[in-house]
């Protein structure tokens, strides 16, 4: 019941915190280029962790990471600093990719030489977890019906970021669907619709304006994450893995235990919601031959 953080940022500190909250690991270790930050982050919350589930978190190298289930990479450029913050900017958070490739070709060979068996979760942008953004999407139509967020089932797939995609076709609230359960009007309906797509698509660059970085909701999707992967739950989230259909990582319905991704499922989605995942993927393609110079 060990896990790692590498990377003592705002999203960093985020899932330490929310990690510590939940009660999902015995011992963390804190890992980051300016070694005091993660000292100091770590010395921080130890004088509160002392009210939660025991747990030793100290700051260590790479080595130290040895015998950890589950890394967590929040280390890099994040999107205010990178300038992914203009939503009239098609590219949104593939900005970051070439910045952060370069930051994850030091980690990397490190961290599989400390725990080459752990399960890594990226939260780096531009990540393929979609989950901070599941939870928007149920938020923003759970506001929209007057219902709890736990009660709505709607997905967010394809890319973390702008070509993400909508699965409204199969959106629904206790076996019924979300747009038949708006009881609107057509006209009304798709407006409701492009409000919520454009409340979710953009959330981070809102959050950003308002609060410099994106960290709370990251925090606690990831610290879930961890908890299903350590427990071993095999419970099915959206989450990036590879995906030999499409031939590249993006975000789909899961299965997640102590190994990661145990089994992708794709759900029924109409034919405008294929042709959009298919449109997220050649985005994602694209993306990834630029970063191997193809």
């Amino acid at each position: 019941m060990k896990i790692g953080v590498i990377g003592a940022g705002a999203v960093g500190s985020a899932c330490l915190l929310s990690s510590i909250l939940r009660g999902i690991a015995r011992e963390i270790v804190v890992v980051n280029r300016d070694r005091k930050r993660a000292t100091a982050l770590v010395t921080d919350l130890q004088y509160g962790a002392a009210l939660s589930a025991a747990v030793r978190i100290r700051d260590g190298d790479y080595s130290d990471l040895t015998g950890a289930a589950l890394v967590m990479i929040t280390a890099g450029m994040n999107e205010k600093a990178g300038g992914a913050t203009n939503r009239n900017d098609p590219a949104g958070r593939l900005k970051l990719l070439e910045s952060n490739v370069g930051i994850y070709r030091q980690i990397l060979p490190e961290t599989f030489r400390a725990v080459p068996e752990a399960v890594i979760l990226v939260v780096t942008d531009p990540p393929d977890p979609l989950a901070d953004f599941v939870r928007t999407f149920r938020f923003q139509v759970a506001r929209h019906l007057n219902v709890d967020p736990a009660s709505v089932e709607a997905d967010v797939l394809g890319e973390h970021g702008t070509s993400e995609v909508f699965m409204w076709s199969s959106a629904q609230v206790a076996g019924v669907r979300v747009l038949e359960a708006l009881q609107q009007t057509d006209q009304g309906r798709e407006e409701l619709r492009r409000s919520i797509e454009q409340e979710v698509r953009y959330a981070n660059i809102t959050i950003i304006e308002g609060n410099q970085a994106s960290q709370f909701g990251i925090g606690m999707v990831s610290a879930r994450i961890a908890e299903i992967v350590l427990r071993d739950e095999r419970a099915v989230i959206p989450i990036g893995s590879y995906n030999p259909k499409y031939g590249v990582t993006l975000s789909m319905p899961s299965v997640l235990g102590h190994a990661g991704v145990a089994q992708i499922l794709e759900p029924a989605m109409s034919q405008e919601e294929r042709q959009a995942l298919s449109r997220s993927a050649e985005t994602l393609k694209a993306a990834v031959a630029r970063m191997h110079g193809g």
